[in-house]
């Protein structure tokens, strides 16, 4: 069977974002294969909206729990050998990066982790993927089968294409795990996630104090967007480490990324840089960030931000 398998995350019983973008190139993959588009999630309640996003079969494991990587990979590999797939995509989260390569060794099969293109062709998955920092693309053929694939945040778009709700398929995974989740802390009410937001602004070492992440909070709530750090701001305390964006932190491709104080390090550019918009604000000319940036504004952030907040305000209110 040339179908496609989408490891479909769920929150408060809604499907993720990152997994409905993995649904919608899903659907256009299997379509180009000749088979349907499956899901598997632990949720059978987003049977409807899997088949919304284009899913004609919806294996649920009810009595799963919350994500182990041991238990869900047996799971997984489970639905494989039962539907057969050619392909297997998993959303580029921090489940989905670290499931993806358990699951490929389980089943003997090549990978590509955090791809921005794929395509089915000569019966073969084709993908690609950015490789040193951003500055290049390696683009890459998977010749087992199934082929794996993670996908990267908001590279692709979000479409439903079907309708009618997906057929559920209950199994029970026997599988136990040898590790126990203990606690799951979650952002702060309010708090977008960095890894599924449109828009992001970050703040860097120019804020010159934690106190003065106020400013990038105010211009992301005005927004709509989440809040983002660079790594010197995370190291020095400023802000928790689920906000740094980078090679260490999340890679992240939102719609709109704003900078503000971030000078620019390989490392952070190497997160942010295939962001559809990049707009940069800092006093220092020569900033690395502005090489990448679609808009540079040279100036004193702690002037130029607020002014910014006001006018998003105001445009909203009007």
């Amino acid at each position: 069977m040339a179908g496609v398998l989408v490891f479909v995350e769920t929150k408060d019983g809604k499907i993720k974002k990152v997994s409905r973008e993995a649904l919608s190139i899903g659907r256009k993959l299997a379509e180009a294969a000749g088979g349907d588009l499956i899901g598997f999630a632990s949720d059978r309640s987003v049977a409807e909206d899997a088949g919304r996003c284009g899913a004609k079969k919806l294996y649920v494991a009810a009595n799963i729990g919350p994500y182990l990587p041991e238990t869900y990979a047996a799971a997984m590999k489970q639905v494989v050998g039962d539907a057969q797939p050619s392909v297997v995509l998993l959303g580029g989260s921090s489940n989905g990066r670290d499931l993806a390569p358990r699951l490929a060794a389980k089943l003997g099969a090549g990978v590509a982790s955090d791809v921005d293109r794929l395509e089915w062709t000569g019966g073969k998955l084709r993908a690609r993927r950015p490789v040193y920092s951003g500055k290049a693309f390696a683009t890459v053929e998977v010749n087992s089968v199934p082929a794996v694939a993670t996908t990267r945040p908001n590279a692709f778009p979000a479409e439903e294409g079907g309708s009618g709700a997906a057929e559920v398929v209950e199994i029970t995974v026997d599988a136990k795990s040898k590790a126990k989740l203990l606690d799951t802390k979650v952002p702060e009410a309010g708090e977008l996630s960095i890894a599924e937001a449109d828009i992001i602004v970050s703040g860097g070492r120019g804020l010159k104090e934690a106190a003065n992440f106020s400013l990038i909070r105010d211009l992301a709530h005005a927004l709509g967007g989440a809040v983002g750090a660079s790594r010197a701001t995370v190291d020095a305390g400023w802000i928790d480490h689920q906000h740094q964006v980078g090679q260490t932190g999340r890679v992240v491709s939102p719609n709109l990324y704003i900078a503000a104080g971030v000078s620019g390090a390989i490392q952070h550019l190497a997160g942010m840089s295939s962001s559809k918009h990049i707009v940069a604000i800092n006093k220092d000319p020569e900033a690395p960030i502005f090489r990448v940036a679609d808009l540079g504004v040279v100036g004193d952030l702690f002037q130029i931000v607020p002014a910014l907040t006001e006018e998003v305000k105001r445009a909203k209110a009007n």
